[in-house]
């Protein structure tokens, strides 16, 4: 990699398989209360940062649009994470964080009343 692509990013990559149940991740990201927006953002948090260096909903707020290369704006994000929040894939941490800003824990027990596309049945009853 060359140019901006190959600094290292912000927040740490994953060093260790992710910890959560790929069964309730994979039903949390085809949950269809959520917008696909909202899906993208769980599945960025879900994909688990080293304790301690998890990014703030601030931090990744105040990205600037360089940073997110055009992606969307403030307001959609934040939008994006009242979702979240609503259904309770996010909550707040029991730790306090003095100065950092508020950090989220991604929590996808609740992917188990998620609302799922079912599958169709063939036209021949199969």
């Amino acid at each position: 990699m060359t140019g901006a692509d190959a600094t290292a990013p912000r927040w740490p990559l994953p060093s260790t398989p992710i910890a959560h149940d790929p069964e309730l991740l994979a039903r949390a990201v085809r949950d269809m209360r959520l917008t696909w927006r909202a899906r993208g953002i769980l599945a960025e948090l879900a994909t688990g940062y080293p304790p301690g260096q998890e990014p703030a909903i601030s931090e990744l707020t105040s990205l600037t649009r360089m940073e997110r290369r055009a992606a969307e704006g403030r307001d959609a994000f934040r939008a994006a994470v009242g979702e979240l929040r609503t259904l309770g894939y996010l909550r707040p941490t029991t730790t306090p964080t003095i100065g950092v800003g508020e950090r989220l824990v991604v929590d996808l027990t609740v992917s188990a009343g998620a609302h799922l596309i079912p599958s169709h049945h063939h036209a021949d009853g199969s």
